[in-house]
Formats: structure tokens, sequence, C-alpha cells
């Protein structure tokens, strides 16, 4: 059963999404991964055609606002520089955990420097489960990358890890925040990055 929250997340996205397909905002289109440039500014009630809109927009940026605080206080939610952390709590194989973070918007949750694997390990803690992170063997054996095929500019690994020699080509995060190369058929828990 999906939650509350995400039924808002999914609520917000779509009327963004459908304020730039009708054209009713200002501005080329929304920042982010496709490269399109969004305000040069907050906006204002100005830069709208429709006052209304506005303030429907307004009020659905304060309940976002109210509704991450809320996630926040109760532990469901992390954030670490600009990325946003949360795990549903199930334990499950790489490719499941993987496809469950794709499917909610984001992917799993891949620290790129100390303060976001300490992020991370905050909600390994939690649970108290090992949890797969968004790091794979690439095709030289022993050559970890990000899942996005870049390389890694931060490690963690636990003492002498990663040892698997191509037989483990996941990662896993300890609950004292190292790293280990494990089998991607075990069971972790997922934790997804948005």
């Amino acid at each position: 059963m999906l939650s509350y929250s995400f039924y808002m997340l999914t609520a917000v996205a779509a009327l963004l999404v459908t304020c730039h397909a009708l054209c009713r905002c200002p501005g080329p289109g929304l920042s982010g991964r496709d490269g399109l440039k969004g305000w040069p500014h907050p906006p204002r009630p100005s830069d709208f055609q429709d006052t209304e809109f506005y303030d429907v927009l307004v009020n659905l940026k304060h309940r976002l606002f109210r509704l991450e605080g809320v996630l926040a206080l109760k532990e469901q939610i992390r954030e670490v520089g600009e990325k946003m952390l949360a795990s549903n709590g199930k334990r499950v194989d790489f490719a499941s955990a993987l496809q469950s973070c794709e499917e909610a918007g984001g992917t799993l949750a891949t620290p790129t420097n100390e303060e976001e694997n300490k992020a991370i390990l905050g909600i390994v803690k939690q649970y108290n489960q090992y949890a797969y992170l968004g790091i794979k063997e690439g095709e030289i054996s022993g050559q970890f990358k990000y899942i996005n095929g870049m390389p890694l500019n931060y490690t963690n690994w636990h003492q002498y890890e990663p040892n698997g020699k191509g037989r483990e080509k996941c990662v896993e995060m300890y609950t004292d925040g190292s790293w280990n190369d494990k089998k991607c058929n075990q069971y972790r828990l997922t934790i997804c990055e948005f």
C-alpha cells in the first residue's frame, strides 16, 4: 500500500508537468536532468496568466514543505546536500531494490562523499539491516562503478574489501557504514535517493 506522501509528491509532480505541457508556466521549462532552464527567479504572481493557478501552486508548495517536515520528523526521509533519502523498509535482491527506487522516481542510494555515506548509514542503523548501494562491479573484475556507469569518486570499503573477484558484483553497506562487495541475489534493505 502506497503512503499518503507518495500520492502527494506524485500529485505535485503531475501538476508541474501539466503546467509546462499546457504552456501556462513562464520560462522554457523545468530545471533538471533534461537540461532545460526554469525561471531566472522564484515564481511571482505576475509570472502567471492565471492568478488562481499561482495560488494553487503556492498552496501546494506550502503543503509539500509541511509534508517533508512531517516525514523528516518521523525519520522517514533524510536530506543530505541536494539529495533526499528514503526507505520502504523492505529487504529484496538488488534488481528489485533498483526497480522499486526507479518506479518511485529515484535510484538506489549512492554515496558520493562522507556526508552522504553518513546519511545512508543513519537509515541502515534505523532498520539495523545491511543495505544495497547504487554501485556495481564493471566489466573489469574488482573495478566498481556507480550504476550510471561513472567511476567511483568516493569509497568506504571495509578492511580487505572488495574481495569477490568477479563473483560479488553488488555492494552493500554494513551497519558501521563500511562497504562490502556481495552477490546481487541476497536480500538487503532498499534505500532510495531522490
